[in-house]
């Protein structure tokens, strides 16, 4: 894949420290990219930054939580300081939780919709009209945005509502940036990736919920461990690898591709949602083709 057209350029990359985020900074520095990487789990964030300097890139990273708009607004801050607008901009911070909808605590939306949704519209309000003026000035300045969303964000898997809810907001936020650019720039363009199930740390990732939007006196409930396994087991047991997603976002934001997918053929349940809305039909059971894990959710959702 040829990556040429990123030398010399700047990328931004929030969730930076693992899963897609690390491995499309692997590819940009390889690229000739200069790096800013955010994380909010510390240890993470440094042991990738070490690594991308050994192999000579230029690195400047800081523990961010995507979820404050203050955090973000510094990051954007000492990016065009130290390197100008940047070239690309992946809003791929994300974290998840399940559970049947009505179940979920106030703290559980704040935490999950504070980073897979306003983490991105932080990322997309600070940097996008700082590119758009590095545009302005340079007619040769070409700018990318790719927000990380999810099939869960074009599809409503059951017992996992407020993770779906956060990424069909991104999917929504995403095709609108695309559009919205279109209005004013050609020099700018907006991506959405929408992974399926990648053996990344998404699945563990409470192990980073700030104290504050704990429940440690709510343990939790018959359906949230439920989706906490079945999580655990889908994430885990994915065949397509974070390296090779992140090839497919590069290979896209060359192509000017608005719509990234880890998995192609899992577009039959996309298809599927969209005739439902089309003849106003009740929404198909998901587990149609499996209909036995249906019934296994079912059974076990029902012994409680």
């Amino acid at each position: 894949m040829t990556t040429s057209f990123l030398r010399g350029g700047t990328a931004v990359i929030t969730g930076a420290g693992s899963g897609f985020g690390l491995e499309l900074a692997r590819l940009a520095a390889a690229s000739g990219m200069r790096l800013v990487l955010a994380d909010i789990q510390a240890d993470a964030l440094e042991r990738a930054a070490a690594e991308l300097r050994t192999q000579g890139a230029e690195v400047w990273a800081q523990q961010v939580d995507v979820s404050r708009a203050q955090e973000l607004e510094h990051l954007a801050e000492g990016t065009l300081t130290r390197f100008g607008a940047p070239h690309l901009v992946f809003n791929n911070a994300g974290v998840a939780t399940g559970g049947l909808i009505w179940e979920a605590s106030a703290r559980d939306w704040e935490w999950v919709l504070g980073v897979n949704l306003m983490g991105v519209v932080h990322g997309v309000r600070v940097f996008t009209p700082m590119m758009l003026e590095a545009a302005r000035r340079d007619p040769q300045y070409r700018g990318h945005v790719v927000n990380t969303a999810s099939m869960a964000g074009l599809v409503n898997a059951p017992n996992m509502g407020v993770y779906n809810v956060s990424k069909h907001a991104v999917v929504s936020l995403s095709e609108t940036l695309c559009q919205d650019l279109r209005l004013v720039t050609d020099q700018i363009h907006a991506h959405v990736l929408c992974p399926f199930f990648v053996p990344t740390g998404i699945s563990q990732s409470h192990r980073n919920r700030p104290q504050d939007l704990s429940d440690p006196q709510r343990p939790p409930t018959a359906s949230q461990r439920i989706g906490q396994a079945m999580s655990d087991k889908a994430v885990m047991s994915g065949k397509v690898s974070a390296a090779e997603v992140a090839q497919r976002v590069l290979k896209a934001v060359q192509a000017c591709e608005f719509y990234i997918y880890s998995h192609p053929k899992a577009l039959g349940s996309v298809q599927t949602r969209m005739e439902d809305v089309l003849s106003a039909r009740n929404p198909t059971d998901p587990f149609k083709d499996r209909p036995e894990l249906g019934q296994q959710l079912r059974d076990a959702l029902r012994e409680r």
